[in-house]
């Protein structure tokens, strides 16, 4: 299962497009749609500008590495939308803290289970504050987990 286009859009859309290198609520180097700037090969571009079709290539790289790893970790068939909101999650607040979460743990043992919607919500912190933007993001995930085509 790849990420689709809602997926990529809610992405895009809480994410934001920088074309220049900036910190993120937590201090570290993101450019594009909150790509992390955190590899050897990525260092030019903590002083480059990118277009937006460049910060579409990085993004849908990260997204490659993090549908991979979700492969390996999801034991339930899921919706597309499912898929989705599980891998924004993911992109935003890293593979392993979905991977360890309650969350995921629900998601594997009955991914129709309303009270993931909850789970969401309790992702809303980022430098040890509860920020608004988080606050609204888990909330379009969840919509978006349980939303029904």
């Amino acid at each position: 299962m790849i990420t689709g286009k809602n997926g990529v859009l809610l992405i895009e859309q809480f994410e934001g497009f920088r074309a220049k290198m900036y910190k993120d609520a937590v201090g570290l180097p993101t450019i594009g749609f909150g790509t992390l700037i955190d590899s050897e090969d990525e260092k030019h571009l903590l002083t480059e500008t990118i277009t937006k079709e460049q910060a579409e290539v990085l993004l849908r790289k990260e997204l490659v590495m993090i549908e991979n790893k979700l492969k390996l970790m999801v034991t339930k068939p899921l919706s597309q939308n499912q898929y989705d909101a599980l891998v924004s999650f993911a992109y935003n607040l890293g593979i392993n803290n979905l991977k360890s979460s309650t969350l995921f743990k629900k998601v594997n043992v009955n991914p129709a289970d309303k009270t993931i919607a909850k789970e969401f919500m309790k992702w809303t912190h980022a430098g040890g504050k509860v920020l608004k933007g988080l606050e609204i993001r888990r909330k379009a995930e969840a919509d978006l987990y349980f939303k029904v085509d």
